[in-house]
């Protein structure tokens, strides 16, 4: 009978080390990752493209307050310097249109020419939103913009950088009350990007 509780405390040790373990490991994580958005390396604005990336639209057409941060900060880059952007996002459930689309149409009615933008549709993650994206491309585009929400922009920035782009970085804010959720599911994110780098994975 000792035999087996002795046994049984190894085990429970055993797991309360392992989740120890996984809570540091996160914590560590997080760290970096605020590390990184909080300095996010140099913005000169002399690119010849600017790629938004996509995020929630609400099903009544409005943008989720966290794409309308990313806009906002497309705008005025836009301002600083008129080159081409490219909106990307594909349609979502409950979505009433492609996020691509919504993002364009956001832009329009805020003055930017229609000519200057293109709604890239089919991307449903970070590395396809690149992907597509750099494909519309015109030949003579060399350096990229990639805006995001700052906790998204540090693995937006590392997959751009798998990609052989040229690119610089502009992270919008996030807002307090997204904080927590924004930068937990950022951490497993990282722990993805990482796994695909051993074994492939969607």
């Amino acid at each position: 009978m000792s035999g087996k509780k002795g046994r049984m405390k190894k085990i429970i040790m055993a797991v309360l080390g392992l989740m120890l373990l996984g809570i540091l490991c996160f914590f560590i994580a997080l760290g970096a990752i605020y590390y990184m958005e909080t300095h996010p390396g140099e913005n000169t604005g002399n690119t010849d493209a600017i790629i938004v990336l996509g995020a929630q639209v609400y099903a009544n057409g409005d943008l989720s307050p966290q794409l309308e941060l990313r806009m906002e900060a497309a705008r005025k880059s836009y301002l600083e310097n008129p080159r081409l952007i490219i909106c990307c996002g594909a349609q979502g459930v409950n979505e009433p249109a492609p996020e691509g689309e919504s993002m364009r149409e956001w832009l329009i009615e805020k003055g930017v020419p229609e000519e200057m933008i293109m709604a890239e549709n089919k991307s449903r993650n970070t590395h396809q939103n690149l992907q597509n994206a750099v494909e519309m491309l015109p030949e003579t585009a060399e350096k990229i913009t990639i805006i995001t929400s700052d906790y998204h922009l540090p693995r937006a920035m590392a997959i751009a950088r798998d990609m052989g782009l040229d690119a610089e970085g502009i992270g919008s804010p996030c807002k307090p009350e997204y904080w927590v959720k924004n930068h937990f599911r950022e951490v497993l994110a990282w722990g993805k990007y990482f796994l695909k780098k051993v074994v492939p994975i969607e």
